[in-house]
Formats: C-alpha cells, sequence, structure tokens
C-alpha cells in the first residue's frame, strides 16, 4: 500500500476533472468511481451460483471472495475506477436483417472487429500514466478488462454508469447496452461518484420474452447453461438437442435481449476503427464459413474474440445454424462435405443438421 500524501478537496477535484477529459480523449464515453463495499451484489452473486446458473464456468467460483473484495486481489486497493466505451460498430438495422436471413451467420457484434480486450487495456496504461504524472507521487493502479476475477458490473453500477437490466447486462439511459467495461483498481483516494440507484426498466419484459432459448428464469435470473452466448462460445462439448432449434443462426454470442431493449435507441454508433467488422462478419454467409479451412479459420480470426470458441466449436456451432437454415442444394452439400470429418463432436452435429432436412444420412 502507499505511503499517502494530502491532496486537498480543492486538488481532487481538479484531477477528477483532468482525468474524465483524458478519458474522452482516450475513446472512453464516461468514467466513474466508486468505493469497494459491493453490498448487495456479493449476496446475488452468490445465490446465482447457488443455483448453478454459472454452468461448467468453474472460473466464476473459483476465486472465492476476491472477485468481490479488490483488496483481497491487489492489497491496499481503496476506489474502483469503472470506464464504459460504446461499441456498437453500425445501427442495429443491419443486425436484425442479418438475423432474420436464416441463410446468414449472426455474430455477436461485440466480437465483429478486433478482440476489445487489448485495445481497451491499453488505453486504460494510458490513462494510469496520465493520472501518476498528476499526482506526482506512487500511488498503485492495476487496470482490468474481463481478464481478473472482477464484479465489473456491479461496480460500474456503484460507479454510477447505469443499472442492471432485467436481462442482467448493464444499461445506461443515454448509451443502452451497447458498451465495453473496463476498471482500474488503485489506492488513490479518488472522492466516489454518485451510484446509479433507480431502475428504469418498469414493467418492461421484451428482454426476457425474446430469449431464444428460455434462458432466463425471471427478471435479473440469467442461467447461463441455456444462454446463447455461453453455449456457443464456452460449452466445450455437445449442444444439448432441445436447445439447438433455439439458437437459430447464431454461430457466435447472441444479441437478442439487446436488440429489443427499448433504451439501446439510445445507442451511439462506435468511432473507432477496430470495432468495424472484418473479413465480413456482419455479412458471411453460413455456408461460406462452415467451408473454411482450420488455416482460414485461424488467419481470419487472429486478434478476434472468436478464436475463443476453436475451430471444433466454430463447425459444431455453424453445422447446428445449417441444420436450422432453409433447405437447399447448397446447405445439403456443404454438410455432406463434413458428414465425415474426423471429430466425433463434428459428426455428431452435422448428423443432427441433415436430418433436420430430412436428407438420409451417406454411410461411411
Amino acid at each position: 500500500m502507499s505511503e499517502f500524501t494530502e491532496i486537498s478537496i480543492a486538488d481532487y477535484a481538479a484531477l477528477w476533472h483532468k482525468i474524465q477529459n483524458k478519458a474522452k480523449l482516450l475513446g472512453f464515453q464516461e468514467v466513474g468511481v466508486s468505493q469497494t463495499d459491493l453490498k448487495e451484489h456479493i449476496a446475488r452473486y452468490q445465490a446465482w451460483l447457488d443455483a448453478d446458473y454459472h454452468g461448467d464456468l468453474d472460473y466464476m467460483q473459483a476465486h472465492g471472495s476476491k472477485r468481490w473484495t479488490p483488496s483481497e486481489l491487489i492489497e491496499g486497493t481503496l476506489r474502483v475506477i469503472s470506464l464504459r466505451m460504446d461499441y456498437l460498430p453500425e445501427d442495429t438495422a443491419n443486425a436484425e436483417a442479418q438475423l432474420a436471413d436464416k441463410t446468414k451467420a449472426y455474430i455477436s457484434r461485440y466480437t465483429l472487429g478486433r478482440d476489445y480486450h487489448k485495445l481497451i487495456r491499453k488505453r486504460l496504461k494510458h490513462l494510469i500514466d496520465f493520472i501518476q504524472q498528476e499526482v506526482e507521487t506512487h500511488f498503485q493502479f492495476r487496470a482490468f478488462v474481463d481478464s481478473a476475477p472482477v464484479l465489473e458490473r456491479a461496480f460500474a453500477q456503484q460507479a454510477g454508469l447505469g443499472w442492471f437490466g432485467k436481462n442482467t447486462m448493464l444499461i445506461n439511459r443515454s448509451a443502452g447496452s451497447w458498451f465495453f467495461i473496463g476498471e482500474i483498481y488503485t489506492d488513490l483516494k479518488i472522492p466516489v461518484t454518485p451510484e446509479y440507484e433507480e431502475e428504469h426498466c418498469g414493467r418492461c419484459t421484451a428482454c426476457l420474452d425474446i430469449c431464444p432459448t428460455q434462458a432466463f428464469d425471471g427478471p435479473y435470473k440469467l442461467d447461463a447453461r441455456k444462454c446463447i452466448s455461453y453455449l456457443t462460445i464456452e460449452q466445450k462439448g455437445s449442444i444439448p438437442i432441445h436447445l439447438r432449434k433455439g439458437i437459430g443462426n447464431r454461430i457466435f454470442g447472441c444479441d437478442d435481449c439487446q436488440l429489443v431493449c427499448p433504451w439501446n435507441r439510445f445507442a451511439q454508433v462506435s468511432t473507432e476503427s477496430d470495432f468495424s467488422p472484418r473479413h465480413a462478419f456482419d455479412t458471411a454467409s453460413l455456408v461460406e464459413l462452415f467451408l473454411w479451412s482450420e488455416e482460414t479459420f485461424l488467419s481470419k480470426t487472429e486478434g478476434s474474440a472468436i478464436r475463443r470458441t476453436g475451430y471444433e466449436g466454430w463447425l459444431r456451432n455453424i453445422a447446428i445454424a445449417l441444420g436450422n437454415s432453409p433447405t437447399s442444394d447448397l446447405v445439403i452439400e456443404a454438410l455432406k462435405e463434413r458428414q465425415h470429418y474426423p471429430s466425433a463432436l463434428i459428426q455428431e452435429h452435422v448428423a443432427w443438421a441433415i436430418q433436420q432436412h430430412e436428407v438420409p444420412l451417406t454411410l461411411s
């Protein structure tokens, strides 16, 4: 823990103004500060774990109280600086059209461009360097971007960046929910910003009603085991048969609960070039992507979060989507080309997809 240098209220006010301005110059749309006590969020998170809603995400409970006690993760932490950065690469009309065309591959909007982790972490480090120069003393700072046991949305809510929607997303009145979050842990006692205490979802249940796999067990209760984002990204084995039809043409993640959220009419299109779609991921056809070789997959997804699912997961997900697509010679030919792919996992999902088109399987 640092040896604290006295900083006056006036100095803190001036520093906070400079931090806000620098954050905006670095591409962040908003910044807030919270204390380290997450209060009711701790019990809510523990209840989520106790209900086994986290599925096979063992890391969600592996670190225990470190996830909600910053000083256990980074000794001496007294404040959490939370920042948000918009990522929507275009208006949602294109997303809705892609989702409606069952011959197309739908990829969650957050991963159409480059992996956000490196970009945001680099910007946070620039902000840290700036703050250290301003305070002219050795306080400690540590940046996180979905990369450590941190209850990010809880800290962001307490810092005033938004409220928890019924879909468990953080929602901001002026920006909706299409944004990333990053944090800086520090022992610099910056005054906290007002907590976002009000919830503005009202009687709306659009996000709960639209979920293709009925992953919500009620408002604020997401069962990850039924969530398409979990199934297409985190699940490493076979996807349960009863959930496959609901996946539709979504091959990496799902945005349905955001696409229908009324607050996202206020979302701003991102100006970050790194978040712009690469390799026509926002318009690609299922057949085209399904026929990629592993070398092509690795090349096209370099620097992309899509790599997380791996090539087998990629083929598995697209096989399901092709099973849900309109029957055509092109679709059948593509599936048959992968029918004997040297992976039991892929063979299983391809066989299921072929059966959806009522086409006899070809014997080995």
